[in-house]
């Protein structure tokens, strides 16, 4: 099978390097979206182990679509009774980027009824005075149907995933701007934490507590998926496998995940913020990840947060415009804060903003800068590298 993992802009690189972790060497981008090859145990592999990858897609078709008919012939082309039941519970969606057929819901509405009429041509149904009939309740599992047309080419998927990757699960409380995990944990892919389970880590923002939390499960090497649900557990079958052959493949990649997790010793990750309330969000949150003993938590300003470790790591997300009140009181926290981190020549920092002023408030160029988007906010990712450390004798 194709499969096909949507990623967002500036993470193309992270997802990569994780499939290349995970043994995947050929993993191309294509149009937002990063394909590898596999069978069904990948599928779920892939949805357990993934770190900044939003959903795992199966690809089922792709043919050109100029046209409304062209779109519904290339959908009815799909042997859909191989994937859904008469109960399956069908949810459309899409995207059209340089396409004629530009808008989407009316092609989605399209692509429903093609399916639709497959399932009733194919699979068994009743006769009511002497005429076929068919019944499609929808009431039984969800399958997303993704029809993505670009350039005037139509890619029909299914979703193994339902909800986004980014839902690990133990970020139950609601916080201000929270951070999502999936780029939490691609920017933490691309700091120099990793390896080391001394290695000092800080965020001195860390809000409800995302980035100490996927740095946590990035060095004990977690996978984020392990305990949560994904719609392909619902399907009662697919392209010839049924619902104990997809059981079989998540209860692998499970005893996977917990035969590579890193256990023992103590990790060097310390969180602070500000807000009594956010740390107190921010435990709870780790409590439920399971990696709270691994995180040293604390109320404190960032613009007083200092240390006596070496060569640490310092990744955050400050407050920026839409969360403070003016310019200004931007201007004047990052100005505080860049005195304390540039006190720790050895460590590095990467802070993640849309503040487009930043370098100038932090009083220095960044290293590097990336740019992102943080619940549709463009951003960037300003880098700092300290000294290295000195090489091993």
């Amino acid at each position: 099978m194709k499969l096909l993992i949507p990623v967002a802009a500036g993470l193309e690189g992270s997802v990569q390097r994780q499939l290349k972790y995970l043994g995947y060497k050929a993993a191309p981008a294509e149009n937002g979206r990063i394909a590898v090859v596999g069978d069904i145990y990948d599928a779920a592999r892939l949805n357990v182990f993934l770190r900044s990858g939003e959903r795992v897609l199966i690809a089922l078709a792709s043919f050109s679509a100029a046209t409304f008919d062209e779109l519904y012939e290339g959908v009815y082309a799909v042997p859909w009774e191989e994937y859904l039941s008469r109960d399956s519970r069908i949810v459309m969606d899409g995207k059209s980027n340089q396409s004629v057929l530009g808008a989407i819901k009316a092609a989605g509405g399209v692509a429903k009824k093609a399916i639709i009429r497959r399932l009733a041509d194919k699979l068994s149904v009743s006769v009511k005075n002497g005429a076929r009939t068919a019944s499609f309740p929808e009431t039984g599992a969800r399958t997303v149907v993704g029809i993505s047309l670009y350039k005037n080419v139509a890619t029909v998927t299914v979703d193994t995933s339902g909800e986004g990757l980014h839902k690990r699960g133990y970020r139950a409380l609601a916080y201000d701007a929270p951070l999502k995990e999936t780029l939490a944990a691609g920017i933490i892919d691309g700091t120099f934490y990793h390896g080391d389970f001394q290695k000092p880590f800080a965020d001195p923002f860390c809000g409800s507590g995302t980035l100490p939390i996927e740095a946590a499960f990035s060095m004990r090497n977690i996978a984020p998926g392990k305990n949560r649900d994904f719609d392909m557990l619902h399907w009662s079958r697919f392209d010839g496998y049924g619902k104990e052959d997809v059981t079989t493949a998540f209860r692998r990649a499970r005893e996977e995940a917990e035969d590579t997790q890193k256990r023992g010793g103590k990790l060097n990750i310390f969180a602070s913020d500000i807000s009594p309330r956010a740390i107190s969000i921010a435990k709870y949150h780790a409590e439920k990840a399971g990696v709270k003993e691994d995180i040293s938590f604390s109320v404190a300003p960032a613009q007083n947060f200092k240390s006596a470790e070496k060569y640490g790591v310092l990744v955050c997300n400050p407050p920026y415009g839409e969360r403070l009140s003016s310019a200004r009181e931007v201007e004047k926290l990052y100005g505080e804060f860049s005195k304390a981190f540039f006190a720790l020549s050895d460590w590095s920092g990467y802070i993640l903003t849309s503040f487009s002023a930043f370098e100038r408030a932090f009083m220095r160029r960044a290293d590097t800068v990336k740019k992102y988007s943080n619940a549709n906010i463009p951003c960037a990712l300003y880098s700092y590298f300290g000294k290295k450390p000195p090489a091993a004798p």
